[in-house]
Formats: C-alpha cells, structure tokens, sequence
C-alpha cells in the first residue's frame, strides 16, 4: 500500500507543477488584452482568493475560456489574490481598487475573506461596476447576484455517508477549512448537525487546517498522537484529504476511510485507487460560468437575474459514480462523451 500512496504523491507532484506553469503562463495576468489587436468593447474581472489552490484554477481556467467563446465583446481579465494559507485580503483589495481605476465594467469575485473584502467590494459596486460574488457571499454588500453552493448541503452529505460506511460507529477526526471562510463554517455545520443527531459516531478532534495539504499533514499527525485510531477523517476539501492520506500512510493506517470536497481530478483518481474513499462535488466550473452569465446579462442586456442567490446542489462521489464529476473526463476516470454526427 506505501507504495501505491507514494505514486500517488509522485502522480499528484507532477499534475500540480502543469497546473502551476498553466497558471502562471496565461491565468495570472491582469489587464492583457484577449486577443491581439482587438479592441474589446467591455471589460470583466474575475477575482479568486488564490491561485495556489486547484479549485480556484479550475474556476478561473473555465471561467476564461467561457467569456473567450461566448463573449467576443469582452476582455477577460485574471485576478490573483495570492492567499497562501493566512487570512489576509490585502491582494484582492488592492486589485479591485485597480479595476475600478482602470474603468473595467464588472467583477466576478470569489473573496478570500468575507468581512474583510466588504469594503473593497462596497467600493466597487459604489463606483458604479457590476459585481456578482461566486463561490462566497459578501452579505452586507448590495451586490447584483451570488451564485455558489449549498455548502451546508455538502457538509451533511458527508455527515450521512459517515453513518452509513461506520453502522458501529466510532471516533473520528474533523479537519476543518480556514477560519472565517463561509465555506469552512457552512461544511462544517452540515456535518455537525448530521453527526449531532446520533451518538455512535464520535468527533474527537475538530481543527483548522486552513485548506492546506502541508498543514494538514501536520494537523493530522498531532491529532493521532493522542487518537490513534480514528475510524475515519473528514476534510473541508480535497488538499485537505491528500494531507489526511499522507499522515495516514506515514503511519500504517491507510486503510482508514478519508472524505474530501471539491472533486478535484487527484481526488477522483484516488478514489479509484481506493486512498480516498469519497469527496463532494460542487460543480466550480458551473458556478463560475453562471456567476458570468448573469453579470454580462446585466452589462451587455440590461437585465436582471431572477433572484439573488443561486445555489447549485452538491454530490456526492464515491467509486460507483465517479462519471457524475465535473472533471471526470479530465481525471481520466470516465470516458469523453462523442459528439452527434450529422
């Protein structure tokens, strides 16, 4: 089994390093032109708290290449918030102060921290601009719309999953994302009212590891020490479940069933493996394209969205539905789809 898990690692090292080169090639750069010598008639912002998180490069790659083939009129333009792990908001901040000097029409904005983006993006919407939050709401802004998902939903999947794998029931281990992110909190409260209306299924330990591989690794290894035999762990995404896998293995308890979230492909691909035994999938890309959608309705149309709050219903995947994954094709865990002849 080591040596399954140390493929696994080598596998993931050299996917993270396409994606990194991917990002840093044609995703993070502010303000360039789509197409050489056009001149684009709008501009659009699309904002994430970081594109060293997967997730986040998967929404901003789909989010590009949507406006790109849908949007002709409209210059895509990739904002980085360049969060590693520590609550701070600073490089959003400074990025939207920018876009509104720059004039650009409107922001997609996924803010890395909620309270403390309040104002930058109060800014925005005060000068004028078009801002759609997706992924994460700003509440106490009057923005156009928010598109996510129902992270609490996602949250008591997890929770019914674990009923349903542990009928005895047992100890586990709960690592959470970074704190004050309404993703962390909202996963974390679906799980805990799924798990507080049964007593077989115990959480021992319940600590951030702030979405981070290494910081999970490192959470996890502390937690064992003084629990050493965790029935399952339980993680607010998927970087998370890669940490709880290497812990796990580092000591000789790979067996133990380990749930992430978001779907991302290495996770699909462990799940197939049979290292991770399942993770939630909240559709990024759908979240992303929608969010756009409805900001150009408003820019390009005029018109406004049917309600404010768009929640897309989580899954979730395990080994026997691996195919309903958004990048199961991408993952090399289902097989493309061929397109009708005429």
């Amino acid at each position: 089994m080591s040596k399954s898990i140390s493929e696994v690692t080598q596998r993931r090292a050299t996917r993270r390093t396409v994606i990194k080169t991917a990002a840093v090639a044609g995703l993070a750069v502010p303000f360039m032109p789509r197409m050489a010598g056009a001149q684009a008639k709008y501009k659009l912002a699309f904002s994430v708290p970081g594109l060293n998180f997967p997730f986040f490069v998967h929404m901003m790659d789909l989010a590009k290449k949507h406006v790109e083939e849908k949007y002709p009129d409209v210059e895509f333009i990739s904002l980085d918030g360049q969060e590693n792990g520590a609550p701070s908001s600073t490089k959003q901040s400074n990025d939207i102060d920018a876009i509104i000097a720059q004039k650009v029409n409107a922001l997609v904005i996924s803010p890395n921290d909620v309270a403390a983006l309040a104002p930058a993006v109060q800014a925005a919407v005060d000068a004028g601009m078009i801002v759609v939050t997706v992924d994460r709401n700003v509440t106490d802004v009057n923005t156009l719309a928010h598109v996510g998902a129902d992270n609490v939903e996602g949250g008591r999947l997890q929770g019914r999953y674990l009923i349903e794998i542990l009928p005895d029931g047992g100890d586990i281990i709960e690592l959470q994302g970074q704190p004050g992110a309404a993703p962390a909190i909202d996963r974390h409260k679906g799980l805990d009212e799924i798990l507080s209306a049964q007593d077989k299924i115990k959480v021992v330990v319940s600590q951030t590891a702030e979405f981070a591989r290494a910081k999970a690794v490192s959470v996890l290894e502390a937690a064992l020490a003084s629990n050493p035999d965790p029935k399952a762990v339980v993680c607010a995404n998927d970087d998370m479940a890669f940490g709880a896998i290497e812990a796990l293995s580092d000591a000789g308890k790979s067996g133990v069933p380990i749930l992430g979230f978001d779907a991302l492909p290495e996770a699909l691909q462990d799940i197939q493996a049979g290292t991770q035994a399942a993770t939630v999938e909240q559709f990024p890309g759908g979240q992303s394209t929608q969010a756009i959608d409805i900001a150009l309705a408003k820019l390009i149309d005029g018109k406004d969205p049917a309600q404010h709050d768009t929640y897309l219903t989580p899954i979730l995947i395990t080994k026997d539905n691996l195919a309903d994954a958004e990048r199961a094709v991408e993952a090399g865990v289902a097989t493309p789809v061929a397109s009708p002849t005429s």
